[in-house]
């Protein structure tokens, strides 16, 4: 008899490509992981991994066995699914994942209401960027994660997701006190064509967005400064450092010397939910879309 843990072991390492990928996929360590493949290698009676310079890969048993975990587990989870939708209650844990701004702007609340109307579900909630919030969702490795894309880049759902929008949330530029344009009613991006910009780190999904919509709008831009945090971005503009986006969600109190001034052609961020088809008659899963639903309605306003 095949163990679903151990086959769940060795699928993540074929989607992880090595054991330590498998171990933060999973949450465990690298020394649990390898003891697992050794006991799977022991019930099937076959060598399932290879050394290959430092790493290890998968042998052709490995990978036949792999491929039959990924379908056997996917029939795990359509079960679980279709017990968890026939009992009607959502019970049990549930990881979800949210990008910065919207972990601090709208999943207190979220969480805090899913506690009060379904006091047996445990979620657990995990900071993460919205381009390997996808990815692990795909993987199984996550149930729900809220993501962003941008008005004029819009993210492509990929095949076997469900998504629904969260809300709308514009986005300003901050600039320090004393920059000429602190006062105006509306600027255009093209107005910050000489100013030093501060973004998101190079890689990230906004810092990607913001260089190619400078770029659309004839402006090759400066970026001098790069932080994760907005909290951070803001303090580098307050003390003249550069000019940077700010989006509305989860901004909080300014910075005493940074000044935000919308802007004409509207930049707004859509924020959107998404979970796995296979996953979406899972009265868990439905309770936290609709308390994400919940929170995004109140922050809208």
């Amino acid at each position: 008899m095949l163990n679903l843990e151990r086959l769940r072991t060795l699928s993540a390492v074929a989607r992880h490509g090595s054991v330590s990928g498998a171990a933060d996929g999973l949450h465990v360590t690298t020394s649990a992981v390898s003891q697992q493949l050794a006991k799977l290698e022991r019930e099937t009676g076959q060598q399932l991994l290879a050394k290959q310079g430092r790493g290890v890969r998968l042998t052709d048993a490995g990978r036949l066995l792999a491929d039959h975990a990924s379908r056997i587990l996917s029939q795990v989870e359509l079960a679980q699914a279709d017990l968890e939708a026939q009992r009607g209650q959502a019970v049990g844990e549930v990881l979800i994942s949210a990008f910065p701004t919207a972990a601090r702007g709208m999943m207190p609340a979220a969480l805090a209401g899913l506690r009060r109307t379904h006091p047996q579900l445990r979620a657990h909630l995990e900071e993460m960027d919205p381009d390997d919030a996808v990815v692990r969702v795909l993987r199984g490795d996550l149930d729900v994660a809220v993501v962003l894309d941008w008005s004029n880049k819009p993210m492509p759902l990929a095949d076997g997701l469900c998504r629904v929008r969260l809300l709308d949330d514009p986005a300003d530029v901050a600039v320090p006190a004393g920059h000429p344009l602190h006062d105006r009613d509306e600027v255009a991006l093209e107005d910050f064509a000489e100013d030093d910009w501060v973004s998101w780190p190079r890689g990230a999904f906004c810092h990607d967005w913001l260089v190619s919509t400078l770029r659309a709008r004839g402006v090759e831009p400066r970026i001098a400064h790069m932080a994760d945090e907005h909290h951070t971005q803001l303090a580098l503009v307050a003390v003249g450092l550069g000019v940077a986006v700010a989006p509305r969600l989860g901004r909080g109190p300014l910075p005493e010397g940074v000044r935000v001034v919308p802007v004409k052609d509207a930049m707004c961020r859509h924020v959107y939910a998404i979970w796995r088809q296979d996953a979406d008659r899972r009265p868990s899963v439905r309770a936290v879309v609709e308390a994400l639903s919940r929170a995004g309605a109140a922050v809208a306003g």
